[in-house]
C-alpha cells in the first residue's frame, strides 16, 4: 500500500483549506497528517481519524492560539520532520507548509491556496492592522522568510492551485507553473432548494477588513434594506434597526441563512471563494465585488451580479437590479452552476492527476520533476 503524508500548516479551525485537507484524507484514507499545531476539538471527524503527527511549534506556549506569533520559527521545524518514509509528499500551503525536505526519490505536490499573504500581496495590510512591537517584529523577520518561502517553492514538484487567480499570484512570486483543480465544496441536497425565500441580504464570513462588510453595512445603512450579519471577527457597533450582527453562527443556522437569504453579499476580494458557491448550492444568487476568485464562480445572469468598484454606489447599483426583478435567478440553474465545484468532482480530478504525476515519476526516479 502506497505511504502518503499530507502536509497543513495548522490545524486550529475548520475553513477552506481544512475542507480541501478533508477531501485528500477522503482521498488517501491511511495517509499520516504533520501539521505545525493542532487542536482536535475544533477539527473534523475525517480529520481526527487520521494519524496526526506536529512540529515541535505545537510545545511552545499557548501554540493552538498564538501559532502566527511563531511563524519565524516554522521553517527550521518544517524542516526537521523525515518524511523519508513515504512514497507520496502532499503539501497544503497557504502558511509554511511545502518547505520540507523530501529525498529526490519522493514525489512532492503542494495544493497551494495562496502564497503566504502576510509575507507578500497582504504584507503592508497585516503590517498596518499590527500593533507597534509586531510591526517592529514583522519588519525585522518577514525579508528572511520571503528568501526561505521562494526558495522552498522549489522543493516542490508541481502546483496545484485553487484557481487562475492564484496561479498567476503563483507564478508572479514563485515563477512557477500550476494546475487549477477547483477546491471542494460541501453540497446540500437539491431539496433543500424548495425552502421559501425571505427579505433580506446576507454577509456571511468571518467579518475581518479584508473581507469588507463594512461596504455592505454602509450600503445598507443608505438604503434601509434588511442585511443579517453572520461571522466571528471584529466588532460590529452602532448599527440602525435595518442590520442584525448575529456572531458566530451553528453550522444548521448557516444552512438556514443560505437558504432563506435573497442573496448573499460578497464586497471583497478573495483568492477564490467557498461561500459564494454555498449559496448557489442553496439556490441564492451573489452579489460580488468583479476582482479575484469570484470572477470564475459568479457568472453574471446566471448564478449572480458582479459590481465593478468596491464603492457603495457600485454595490448599491447591483442591489438595486436584483431588487427590479427579485425572479430573475433560477434556484435550480443555481444549484446545477454549483455542483460543478462538488467534492467528488475534487476528489475525481485530484485522483486523476496524482495517478498521473507517480505514472511519470516512475520513470524518471531520482529527478524531481519540474514544470
Amino acid at each position: 500500500m502506497m505511504k502518503v503524508a499530507l502536509i497543513h500548516y495548522w490545524l486550529v479551525g475548520m475553513r477552506g483549506g481544512e475542507k480541501v485537507l478533508e477531501a485528500l484524507c477522503e482521498l488517501f484514507p491511511q495517509a499520516d497528517i504533520y501539521t505545525h499545531v493542532y487542536d482536535p476539538k475544533k477539527i473534523s471527524a475525517t480529520i481526527k481519524r487520521h494519524r496526526v503527527y506536529t512540529t515541535a511549534i505545537q510545545r511552545l506556549p499557548r501554540a493552538t492560539s498564538w501559532y502566527q506569533r511563531y511563524l519565524p520559527l516554522m521553517p527550521r521545524a518544517l524542516e526537521a520532520l523525515d518524511l523519508s518514509n513515504y512514497d507520496l509528499i502532499i503539501s497544503s500551503e497557504s502558511g509554511p507548509a511545502k518547505g520540507i525536505l523530501a529525498p529526490s526519490h519522493i514525489p512532492h505536490v503542494c495544493y497551494c491556496h495562496t502564497p503566504m499573504r502576510y509575507l507578500w500581496d497582504y504584507y503592508h495590510y497585516y503590517l498596518k492592522s499590527s500593533g507597534k512591537l509586531t510591526q517592529l517584529f514583522f519588519r525585522h523577520f518577514a525579508p528572511a522568510l520571503r528568501t526561505w518561502d521562494l526558495l522552498s517553492a522549489y522543493r516542490v514538484d508541481h502546483f496545484i492551485t485553487n484557481s487562475h487567480n492564484v496561479a498567476r499570484r503563483i507564478m508572479r512570486t514563485y515563477q512557477r507553473e500550476s494546475t487549477v483543480i477547483y477546491p471542494p465544496v460541501d453540497l446540500p441536497d437539491a431539496e433543500i432548494l424548495s425552502t421559501q425565500k425571505g427579505n433580506f441580504y446576507l454577509f456571511l464570513g468571518q467579518v475581518t477588513a479584508y473581507k469588507r462588510a463594512d461596504l455592505a453595512i454602509d450600503a445598507f445603512r443608505k438604503s434601509g434594506l434588511p442585511l443579517v450579519i453572520a461571522g466571528a471577527g471584529d466588532a460590529i457597533k452602532n448599527l440602525p434597526a435595518n442590520i442584525q450582527a448575529l456572531g458566530f453562527v451553528s453550522s444548521q443556522k448557516r444552512q438556514e441563512l443560505l437558504a432563506q437569504a435573497k442573496a448573499l453579499l460578497f464586497p471583497g476580494e478573495e483568492d477564490f471563494g467557498i461561500v459564494p458557491l454555498e449559496a448557489m448550492a442553496h439556490g441564492t444568487p451573489v452579489i460580488a465585488y468583479a476582482k479575484g476568485g469570484a470572477l470564475e464562480t459568479v457568472i453574471p445572469e446566471v448564478s449572480g451580479i458582479l459590481f465593478q468598484e468596491q464603492t457603495v454606489d457600485s454595490l448599491q447599483g447591483a442591489i438595486e437590479q436584483l431588487e427590479a426583478n427579485p425572479q430573475r435567478f433560477n434556484p435550480k440553474t443555481l444549484y446545477a452552476h454549483a455542483q460543478k465545484f462538488s467534492k467528488e468532482r475534487f476528489k475525481e480530478q485530484m485522483h486523476r492527476y496524482i495517478e498521473q504525476r507517480l505514472s511519470e515519476h516512475k520513470a524518471i526516479v531520482g529527478t524531481p520533476m519540474r514544470d
